[in-house]
């Protein structure tokens, strides 16, 4: 197990550096930061399960700690004023321990109010939920300091990497038993079931709904209906599924056919080499935006090779073919959310990089550089609404409309690793996981 305390340490430095640079650049003497609240349903007095709020679990690895506070003055100990209070109606979060205690003064506080009392309040950059004013505390989220942190965010820290490998070895192994649920026969519930019992974490513990897909489902993109009965015959499943470590996220894919559906896995072995090419390609200087593109280039050869359009690649791509068949984005950045913030930043003043043309869903567009994490996602989908389109179009013509209706009932296809960008080859997160897996 990794020693975390020497990582969190430089870790954190790192971040009051960071701090120091984003308040001078807004002109604030403060930086206060709210893990937030869980909210209210309409109309209702039940609460959404609880999400600590992103720049909160930054700086300390708490995800349960509703209403607490970071407060930063530049050239002090940074300060968590944790709220603990009395409450016989719910389980009331731990008193912080562990290794990154040391680096903060840790004030317990038992009400909201009481919380408020602590922080500094002169000329504060808060960054939190919008609420109302609370003694003086107001949410102004400035955007000079923002967009400066978003920025950086994407450089991940030594103490960052190890848990994104840990949150990586978890969802493989939840992944391995959502294979082994597949193959039994079970229902898409069941097969999520089987996912989170092995992953030890509840729905509302990973980082994003598990996307559970049998046979057809699989062509939803976000598809999460979860059905509750065995399929009379399960012949693929698409699962979109991760887990978290101390608020870090891993965002992993996996496309399996069953025994015997030997057309749709080499389809899916195409897709692979797809996928690890573009690994591969996860290099310092890289154009994140031109990588996608690419992948389309390399979407179009498998679709010839497979018989599915008689084009030429370039075909294919310009008359918006491909785009029917991989209609998403590349992948995204990723970190303490699943889609982390700063992917379309040119600089840290607030500048952006657009999307390429007709790629409007796009997430990432930066150049790669070490410690930059990203997801590499190619896809390959028989969306009935997409590619009506193409059939009414000059281009329809050269696609073999037999072959795409006998893959139809399969759905789709996404591969999906973490990868590391680094100052040589990449690192897969998301294969070292299954490798040590055996």
């Amino acid at each position: 197990m990794t020693d975390l305390a020497p990582l969190y340490a430089r870790h954190l430095a790192t971040l009051r550096e960071r701090a120091d640079q984003a308040l001078a650049r807004g002109g604030f003497d403060h930086l206060l930061v709210a893990a937030g609240q869980p909210g209210t349903k309409f109309l209702d007095d039940n609460h959404y399960p609880y999400a600590v709020n992103p720049p909160f679990k930054h700086w300390v690895p708490l995800v349960d700690a509703p209403g607490s506070w970071i407060a930063y003055t530049p050239g002090a100990k940074p300060k968590l004023v944790f709220l603990q209070p009395r409450d016989y109606w719910h389980v009331v979060p731990e008193a912080p321990s562990g290794y990154w205690v040391e680096h903060f003064d840790i004030v317990t506080v038992r009400t909201a109010e009481e919380a408020i009392a602590q922080l500094p309040k002169h000329n504060a950059a808060v960054i939190a939920e919008a609420c109302p004013p609370m003694e003086g505390v107001e949410a102004n989220n400035p955007k000079a300091v923002l967009d400066y942190l978003h920025y950086y965010r994407a450089y991940k820290s030594p103490y960052e990497l190890a848990l994104m490998r840990e949150a990586s070895r978890t969802g493989a192994r939840a992944h391995r038993a959502a294979e082994r649920a597949f193959r039994a026969g079970e229902s898409e519930l069941g097969i999520h079931q089987a996912y989170l019992a092995a992953a030890g974490q509840t729905d509302a513990e990973l980082p994003y709904s598990s996307i559970v897909g049998l046979n057809e489902h699989g062509a939803v993109l976000h598809y999460m209906a979860l059905g509750r009965t065995r399929p009379a015959q399960s012949r693929s499943l698409l699962i979109d599924a991760g887990a978290s470590a101390s608020g870090y996220a891993s965002d992993i894919t996996r496309t399996h056919a069953a025994t015997g559906h030997d057309d749709f896995q080499a389809l899916i072995d195409a897709m692979d080499a797809v996928q690890q090419a573009q690994v591969a390609s996860v290099k310092a200087g890289t154009d994140y935006a031109a990588l996608h593109v690419q992948a389309h280039h390399q979407l179009a050869r498998v679709l010839a090779e497979h018989g599915l359009v008689r084009m030429s690649p370039e075909s294919a791509v310009e008359s918006g073919v491909t785009r029917a068949f991989f209609p998403h984005g590349l992948g995204h950045s990723i970190g303490l959310q699943v889609h982390d913030v700063g992917g379309f930043a040119r600089n840290d003043r607030g500048d952006t990089v657009p999307r390429p043309d007709g790629h409007p869903f796009l997430r990432m567009t930066r150049t790669l550089e070490p410690g930059m994490v990203v997801t590499i996602e190619p896809g390959l989908y028989f969306i009935d609404m997409l590619l009506e389109e193409v059939r009414q179009a000059p281009a329809g013509k050269d696609v073999d409309w037999a072959k795409v209706e006998t893959l139809k009932p399969y759905g789709g296809i996404r591969i999906e690793d973490d990868v590391v960008c680094t100052d040589g080859a990449p690192e897969n997160l998301t294969r070292d996981a299954f490798a040590a897996l055996g």
